[in-house]
């Protein structure tokens, strides 16, 4: 018989014998280095944001490319050399502004490329910056490769059209895409084409700077509707919104229709992400998360509730900055030789390093991100006295090059959606009680009743959201409106290739056009409108402009140097 501690040691020892062979160790060696188990996977190491670069870039050239696309299949209807608001007359006016001349001061107060090209064909000026821009941010997209020329030329190119763009152009996103761009210029290696260049991690100044443009875009928009309309204070906009908003969608019908108590707490909730989830982003890493994720969410819910453009799009882009590896690396595939694994070995060859080696190349991109840091926050003092302000602006830029904006929007809600329908007949006698009027038909703004909203996000036609400014005042205010009618009386072809209906298409155009305004509103699921298939109800308000015939319009078109249509 055994003593007991003898009894009990016999096994152990052969247990341990049993585990050090399945080891290929000796028992009693020193541990080895782990081996990974079968199927674990490395987890990235929080604080770099090479992933994060690409991400942003791509999302940011998907932006790019969406607004290079609507600018070449709109241009020259609406700033070409046949446009609604040539932007030929445009240039010209700034150019006697100064006395004639092309200088610098000429260029500083409009910059763009057209400047520097012939002006007798520009709509091939036009549909070349809109190519061009299409080319470089669908190289980047597809690749998630980008250097400070590409981004750069895409910013140019994108500046160019809005600087010339009138009140196409005059929209809150066209300047931040500018800004954006700005930004992403920096975040890029100057020459070198690859998805993670070494020897250029992303700077933390740039991505700050990111961080700083979405806390600017959110305070802006909190701040102007809580000092602006009273129904944000009282909790009732969003009572109106889905139905007034410029362009509603299918999904906007039906929130309209949502309980009073739902749309209390849409309103709540705005006024949280907006007025204190921007805060967050100083608050540490994980709040900076949660601020990047609450807020790209946020924007997700704009898009499915209405046609913004790429307004919401472009706002999450710089949410991305709020994200590093660690916490995107989940939208990369895994496995040997993927991004995800090679930015581990980056992360590990970076952690051995006692100093990583300064180069000149080094410290020449140190020292202009250091110079981007210090113009911006210049940049931002006017900005953030606007913020602070009592009497906040929205959707304003400082300077030509719109580097730093203020941005905001909805500061107020309309409480009825009122809409411009153009008419046509071919009736000699406009005043005929028995003239037969057929209705225009826009491609996404409310007309016919019976039509579905559309859903374009991110796209966006700017003729449709112009016609809902215009029917807050009359065409006095927008005499561009007088224009398209002279179009219409003539069935100019570039004009109607910005409509999704002309009901004098093939045959004589009409000889007198008109407008007429009415009050929309959505029909209610399951009463009569929507029984008989009707999205809108609709009811006429009186005249928008009387009755127009083409000869009556030479003279107006002569003052204001607008091409006289030809009969088509």
């Amino acid at each position: 018989m055994y003593p007991e501690g003898l009894a009990m040691a016999a096994p152990e020892e052969s247990l341990r014998r049993r585990k050090a062979a399945g080891t290929g160790r000796e028992p009693g060696a020193p541990p080895g280095p782990p081996r990974n188990p079968i199927g674990y996977k490395a987890r990235l190491r929080a604080g770099t944001f090479w992933l994060t670069r690409i991400v942003l870039l791509r999302a940011l050239a998907f932006v790019y490319f969406v607004a290079f696309l609507v600018a070449f299949h709109q241009n020259k209807q609406l700033i070409g050399d046949r446009g609604l608001l040539p932007c030929k007359a445009y240039l010209k006016r700034v150019q006697q502004h100064f006395q004639g001349r092309v200088g610098w001061d000429t260029v500083s107060s409009t910059p763009t490329l057209l400047w520097l090209l012939d002006w007798s064909h520009m709509d091939s000026n036009l549909d070349a910056l809109a190519l061009l821009g299409l080319g470089i941010s669908a190289f980047i997209l597809v690749t998630g490769c980008a250097n400070m020329v590409l981004m750069a030329a895409l910013w140019v190119l994108y500046m160019s059209l809005v600087n010339v763009g009138q009140i196409w152009y005059s929209f809150g996103w066209e300047s931040q895409l500018l800004e954006t761009g700005f930004l992403g210029i920096f975040l890029c290696p100057l020459w070198t084409l690859s998805r993670l260049p070494r020897k250029t991690p992303p700077s933390r100044i740039v991505l700050w700077g990111f961080r700083w443009l979405i806390f600017r875009i959110m305070l802006g928009a909190g701040l102007i509707k809580v000092r602006g309309d009273r129904c944000w204070r009282d909790l009732t906009c969003m009572d109106f919104h889905y139905e007034t908003q410029p362009v509603p969608n299918p999904m906007a019908y039906f929130l309209h229709q949502s309980p009073w108590w739902v749309h209390r707490f849409e309103t709540l909730s705005n006024h949280f992400l907006e007025l204190v989830v921007p805060f967050f982003i100083f608050l540490g890493r994980r709040m900076c998360i949660l601020h990047g994720a609450l807020q790209s969410l946020f924007q997700v819910v704009l898009i499915v509730s209405g046609n913004l453009s790429f307004l919401n799009w472009l706002t999450i882009v710089p949410s991305v900055a709020c994200f590093d590896d660690a916490a995107i690396g989940f939208l990369f595939p895994s496995g040997p030789g993927s991004l995800k694994d090679r930015v581990l070995k980056m992360q590990k060859e970076e952690a051995r390093e006692a100093r990583p080696t300064l180069t000149f190349s080094c410290m020449v991109r140190r020292t202009a991100n250091l110079a981007l840091g210090i113009l911006v926050a210049w940049l931002s003092i006017p900005v953030v006295l606007n913020l602070l302000s009592p009497k906040q602006v929205m959707n304003s830029s400082f300077n030509p090059l719109r580097i730093v904006n203020t941005y905001g929007a909805f500061g107020s809600i309309t409480r009825e959606r009122t809409e411009v329908i153009l008419q046509g007949t071919a009736s000699p006698n406009a005043s005929a009680p028995d003239t037969v009027w057929e209705d225009y038909e826009f491609k996404c703004k409310p007309g016919d009743l019976k039509r579905r909203p559309c859903l374009i996000s991110p796209y966006h036609h700017r003729l449709d959201w112009l016609m809902w400014f215009a029917a807050f005042q009359t065409y006095e205010h927008h005499e561009w409106v007088i224009h398209l009618a002279g179009k219409l009386l003539a069935n100019d072809a570039e004009a109607l290739s910005l409509l999704a209906l002309n009901p004098f298409a093939d045959r004589a155009p009409p000889r007198w056009v008109r407008g007429e305004h009415y009050k929309y509103k959505f029909s209610r699921p399951g009463g009569l409108h929507a029984a008989g298939g009707k999205w809108w109800i609709r009811k006429r308000i009186g005249p928008y402009f009387p009755p127009l015939r083409l000869r009556d319009l030479k003279d107006y078109f002569r003052s204001r140097d607008w091409p006289y249509p030809e009969l088509e």
